[in-house]
């Protein structure tokens, strides 16, 4: 086969007309070089030189071979720098699932930073479910995935928790809670929650959110979205827990309703996922920092106080 070592010798040799000069320009011996050439030569069952004791001329077919060996080395050139540049930046395409509980509230204060931190790497993204995320992820479709945990996941993924993310209680202003700073436990056992409908991993982490008490989902509704929770909390039709992340981020901004903090809950873990097989492990954990400094962020906002 003939290797890019050989090119290299035939390039230098075209270019100089000399084997010494040639094999200077190669780093390597003139032996080396003139046998890298004969093997060539053997290989393609061609002459690329007429060789005398006084001088070096290459035939017509030897500089053509040049030329094309030049255009060739000057692709694996760039190939090798692309993925310099790529090693160095990041991987310049990162496909990012997240499920809609959380994605959409932290992905726009994040994006600037990431951004920043990653300038040759454009972000695509991807808005699903847990389980469509996980098999995105496992299928090669997606590459890393923004999710909640606790949530099952196969053994070829990792997962590095970024931030825990607790509750409020949304109530309609008038509600017997609705004059509440915090609840706790107590308060709300035996009530009904307005909650997503089933696969958001957000409605089994609210439900479970307290251990000891009956805490049950209100079967008369169930919403595709947080937006759509709050709109139904504002008119009077029941009461939810949100994610202080979505709270933070400004969800139930211009909206009639209170917002209790929940004393006592479990929350939910917020986690940055990927194959454990992926070569860009450290480009994602570049990014979890970048989403982590987003969340702190989202914190000190007017939304968050």
């Amino acid at each position: 086969m003939t290797t890019l070592r050989q090119l290299r010798f035939l390039a230098a040799l075209d270019d100089t007309g000399n084997f010494s000069r040639a094999a200077e320009l190669c780093h390597v011996t003139q032996s080396t070089l003139s046998t890298g050439l004969k093997e060539l030569e053997e290989r393609l069952g061609i002459k690329v030189a007429e060789r005398t004791k006084q001088s070096v001329m290459m035939t017509p077919v030897g500089r053509d071979l040049a030329e094309r060996a030049r255009a060739i080395l000057a692709q694996v050139q760039d190939f090798e720098q692309r993925a310099a540049r790529e090693n160095a930046a990041g991987a310049s395409v990162l496909r990012l699932g997240a499920i809609p509980t959380v994605g959409p509230f932290l992905m726009p204060r994040a994006m600037p930073l990431l951004r920043r931190a990653l300038p040759e790497t454009k972000f695509y993204l991807r808005e699903e479910l847990t389980e469509p995320l996980v098999a995105g992820l496992l299928e090669g479709r997606l590459d890393l995935l923004l999710l909640a945990l606790p949530h099952p996941l196969p053994t070829q993924i990792e997962a590095e928790v970024l931030f825990s993310d607790g509750y409020r209680l949304a109530t309609p202003t008038d509600h017997p809670l609705g004059n509440r700073s915090s609840v706790g436990a107590d308060d709300l056992d035996d009530r009904q929650l307005l909650l997503l409908e089933k696969g958001h991993c957000l409605q089994r982490h609210a439900i479970s959110s307290f251990s000891g008490i009956n805490l049950d989902e209100d079967q008369s509704f169930s919403a595709t979205s947080l937006s759509t929770l709050v709109a139904m909390v504002e008119e009077d039709l029941g009461i939810t827990l949100l994610p202080n992340l979505a709270v933070d981020a400004g969800i139930s901004q211009g909206h009639r309703l209170h917002l209790g903090r929940v004393d006592g809950a479990c929350p939910r873990r917020v986690a940055l996922a990927w194959r454990k097989s992926s070569p860009n492990i450290e480009v994602f954990r570049k990014i979890g920092a970048c989403l982590k400094a987003a969340r702190a962020d989202l914190q000190n906002s007017p939304a968050a106080a």
